[in-house]
């Protein structure tokens, strides 16, 4: 008879939203809980260098200062980095990283600092050799349209890494599972998100929503969202949700909004090239 696999489920508040981790694996109780731990502090490592919050992150650092200089930067942060530039060159810009100063504007971020800004887009980024980053224009570069789910590729890593043998990993809606089972996930319904919508079968994948649900507001007489179009900068209201099921977990995040805003050809290109697919509820 096999060994019963213990389980354990753990939820932190990172990443602007609650993270959630379940995990299953054989051995006593510390085993699998150690490996719960470390799942977390990867999060955790990347939320302390890419939160746009915290004026002392890395990613703050670099929003001051590499207008001027160029900069080297942590692994972690020139990775997500040369992979949001990837998917802004594969979607003709649908995607892009430099939109921080709208989403400022909107009251979306925090502002640091007073800097002028000129209007920039993902061309304005140069990576260098040695992990250096260098902006040839000021800009505020937001990465969060991508590292939660690179967090939660980290994440389960670090499971797989202590032996778990089945696995979840959900940062808000952004979520990857592992083990031998096929995993049921539903997906929220973008009129109603405390009702179901779709349900699919996940087995050694990851599945990332886009919605307005999640941020929309209004600020005076006007209506905004956090998710912005980079060809209009105008906010996205509409109705639908697009959720997008891949092998991993960033890609999955940032196709999410190639699919929401690039011309369907293109947004079909991507997500061949990705090996994903898209599913969009209305």
């Amino acid at each position: 008879m096999s060994e019963a696999l213990l389980e354990i489920r753990r939820a932190r508040p990172l990443l602007g939203t609650l993270v959630q981790i379940r995990a299953a694996g054989g051995g006593p109780h510390r085993r699998v809980q150690a490996a719960v731990d470390a799942a977390f502090a990867r999060i955790e490592q990347l939320h302390a260098l890419l939160s746009y919050h915290d004026p002392a992150s890395e990613l703050s650092q670099l929003n001051r200062g590499s207008a001027r200089r160029a900069r080297q930067v942590d692994a972690h942060t020139y990775r997500v980095l040369a992979a949001a530039l990837d998917f802004a060159e594969l979607s003709d810009g649908a995607f892009d990283p430099c939109v921080g100063d709208e989403l400022e504007r909107w009251g979306c971020l925090p502002r640091h600092g007073r800097a002028r800004t000129i209007r920039a887009s993902w061309r304005d980024v140069a990576l260098l050799g040695s992990r250096r980053v260098r902006f040839r224009r000021r800009l505020r570069l937001d990465l969060g349209g991508i590292a939660k789910g690179y967090a939660v590729d980290l994440a389960l890593e670090a499971l797989r890494e202590a032996g778990i043998d089945e696995a979840c990993v959900n940062a808000g809606g952004d979520l990857r599972v592992t083990g031998a089972r096929a995993q049921r996930i539903t997906l929220r319904h973008p009129r109603a998100p405390a009702t179901a919508g779709h349900t699919l079968l996940i087995r050694d994948g990851a599945i990332a929503t886009s919605a307005a649900y999640a941020s929309r507001r209004r600020v005076g007489a006007r209506e905004l969202s956090q998710l912005l179009d980079p060809r209009t900068r105008r906010p996205y209201l509409g109705r639908r949700s697009v959720s997008v099921r891949a092998r991993d977990c960033m890609s999955a995040d940032a196709l999410t909004k190639v699919v929401l805003f690039a011309p369907t050809a293109v947004a079909e290109r991507a997500l061949c090239a990705c090996e994903a697919q898209a599913y969009i509820q209305r």
